[in-house]
């Protein structure tokens, strides 16, 4: 992809971003690759995990680019690893634009003020505590990527959040396996959708320093466990090395829970999200 052709397929989704409306209760979700989304509802803007440094090492080429995110209110970040806490991304942002509310574990803080973010900008993700933006609400969940990590005065290293915004509640697992506790967690929080990691893990990746997810069963049994409306698998289609098929994913759902609802998105494809009580109106 040149960069003219990228720079107008950027302008192209930010413009398609800034003209989506969704009535309440619904949701537009757009996929930038990895676990990288951008929701809307109601003015609200929120990109988690933005990955959009170029690389040889990518599956392809980034959409946009940091400086045309003049629509980011909000970024939420999973934890500290580079396609989630992509340095170039968070710094070309911090510098074009000074608009944007940050959340990142405490294990994020150092460096998420080293590559510019202002402090009085940065929100720390406490675990199980509500934070209450403007209409809508974030509660970040430990994340278990491959193990808990905990420390008392940073919290846990990695997390994911549940939002709920423009009357849906969502969860984005960031990296995770499916850890004691979890399904219980996101069973009192009635997500309607759920994103879930379905890379999986095994000793040959460790053995490269690549540590792992629940692979595409774990997270279809989770979706079904946790009582998740509509669930998207993500993390999957980025690295050669540690990648998988979310066909398996769907085929899994489909021979074992056939009423199970889910949805794998295009590349930079919009999915419009729509809860069961904006059906019922």
């Amino acid at each position: 992809m040149t960069n003219q052709s990228s720079t107008r397929i950027g302008e192209a989704l930010i413009q398609e971003i800034d003209d989506t409306r969704v009535p309440f209760g619904m949701l537009a979700v757009w996929f930038l690759g990895q676990c990288s989304v951008v929701v809307k509802g109601g003015d609200v803007v929120i990109y988690i995990d933005p990955y959009l440094t170029p690389s040889p090492h990518r599956a392809f080429e980034p959409p946009l680019n940091p400086q045309q995110m003049t629509n980011a209110q909000y970024v939420l970040i999973t934890h500290d690893h580079m396609d989630h806490l992509d340095p170039d991304t968070v710094s070309a942002l911090a510098e074009a634009h000074s608009d944007p509310v940050y959340m990142a574990p405490g294990y994020c803080r150092e460096d998420m003020l080293r590559l510019g973010v202002r402090p009085d900008k940065l929100i720390s993700a406490r675990t199980n505590e509500w934070w209450n933006g403007p209409g809508f609400r974030i509660k970040p969940l430990p994340s278990a990527h491959e193990e808990l990590e905990y420390d008392d005065d940073l919290d846990h290293r990695f997390v994911g959040y549940v939002v709920e915004l423009n009357g849906v509640t969502m969860y984005h697992a960031g990296d995770t396996t499916v850890y004691p506790g979890l399904i219980e967690l996101l069973q009192a929080e009635s997500i309607g959708l759920g994103m879930l990691p379905i890379n999986g893990r095994d000793p040959f990746r460790n053995a490269r320093d690549i540590v792992g997810n629940m692979n595409y069963r774990e997270a279809a049994e989770l979706s079904v466990a946790a009582r998740f409306d509509t669930v998207i698998p993500l993390h999957y289609d980025m690295f050669a090395g540690n990648s998988e098929h979310p066909g398996y994913f769907i085929d899994y759902l489909y021979d074992r829970h056939p009423t199970q609802k889910s949805h794998v998105m295009a590349r930079f494809e919009r999915y419009v999200y729509v809860s069961a009580a904006a059906l019922r109106e």
